[in-house]
């Protein structure tokens, strides 16, 4: 039987909250390593003013990490 869609190989199970975290910094340190931003909070871009504020300023952030 054929797959509906294609297998990702590049995907991640985040199957505990370490890896979880871990990968979310990676995240939202891409913009720092590009030398884009110093922080990660001055990054326009990223979701990490959300989380540390909850300012949501693109008005589709409706989530915060328990």
């Amino acid at each position: 039987m054929d797959q509906f869609w294609e297998r990702n190989s590049l995907s991640i199970d985040l199957y505990s909250e370490e890896v979880y975290l871990q990968k979310e910094t990676y995240i939202h340190y891409n913009p720092v390593e590009a030398g884009l931003c110093k922080y990660p909070e001055e990054y326009y871009y990223s979701s990490v003013r959300y989380y540390e504020t909850e300012i949501d300023d693109f008005g589709f952030l409706t989530h915060w990490r328990e």
